[in-house]
């Protein structure tokens, strides 16, 4: 099955977007919540695996990212948070007028739940990579390098160009400039947002998410180890959170790293397991008549 479909959503500030309707003739829908500056095309593997299984896949470009960006970034105005409570939210939005919703997230995609307007319409979330993104969690050297990025790097790179020049560094796409700004704020906390003073407002909300979520990391992932997973979801006090570690040799590759989780030599291992764990939170899964 390749039946996939460009479509437009309508964040509720009125920004547009860019998405892909990866269709399939169920009422259940996995939407696909990207990891910061990371283009909806990076899932596309993924979302054709679910959708040969009989459910629908909606994966999405933030604005300002991929086919989303409108014009140069310089001047781009945003918080990192619009991406959540904005865009993820259109997705979510889109996909639970049609049918049952369920949720794969990357990275950012396991801090987004909390901000979505309502996130107890989603059945269930599996997400991969969460963490608090503070470089004291990170094995050395990995803490020095992202120290370096935040209070070296970033700050030169920002004031020449007016974002934040990622694609130079081979990181991603590049950031607009208030994204930069939030996630250099809250990277310098261990429990990321939730130990910012002035993000109260947002975190407590996080109080009222009652999804049943898999938090899964892989021990080689230098950016979201198990400690950094851990501190960041205990920010989740209401929603029962399944911890998960994998490893690189049980997912049968040589590394897995923060990117991993959504390539095709890891998912023939994790991509089985995400759907099963979501199975047991109501979503119905096919055997596909050939492989994906």
């Amino acid at each position: 099955m390749n039946d996939a479909q460009t479509i437009t959503l309508r964040a509720a500030d009125g920004h547009h977007l860019t998405a892909t309707h990866f269709a399939a003739p169920s009422q259940q829908f996995i939407v696909m919540a990207s990891a910061t500056a990371v283009p909806r095309g990076f899932y596309r593997r993924f979302a054709q695996f679910v959708q040969a299984r009989g459910i629908n896949v909606i994966t999405t470009d933030y604005r300002g990212i991929g086919d989303s960006k409108t014009g140069t970034l310089k001047g781009f105005e945003m918080e990192y948070a619009d991406w959540s409570r904005q865009d993820l939210a259109a997705a979510v939005n889109y996909a639970s007028q049609r049918g049952a919703v369920w949720l794969a997230g990357h990275s950012l995609g396991g801090h987004a739940i909390g901000q979505l307007p309502d996130p107890n319409v989603l059945r269930a979330a599996y997400v991969c990579g969460t963490g608090s993104g503070w470089h004291g969690w990170m094995p050395r050297p990995e803490r020095y390098r992202a120290w370096a990025m935040w209070n070296l790097i970033g700050p030169v790179t920002t004031r020449l160009y007016g974002y934040h020049p990622m694609s130079k560094f081979g990181s991603g796409e590049d950031l607009p400039m208030g994204v930069y700004r939030d996630w250099k704020r809250w990277c310098a906390f261990p429990r990321y947002f939730f130990d910012d003073p002035d993000a109260i407002a947002m975190t407590a909300a996080f109080a009222t998410v009652r999804v049943p979520i898999a938090a899964a990391v892989s021990t080689d992932d230098l950016w979201a180890p198990p400690a950094s997973r851990n501190a960041f979801f205990s920010g989740y006090t209401a929603a029962p959170i399944t911890p998960i570690n994998w490893t690189p040799q049980a997912l049968g590759v040589p590394q897995v790293g923060h990117m991993g989780y959504f390539r095709e030599s890891v998912g023939r291992t994790l991509w089985p397991h995400m759907l099963q764990w979501l199975g047991q939170h109501g979503l119905t899964v096919r055997e596909p008549a050939s492989s994906v």
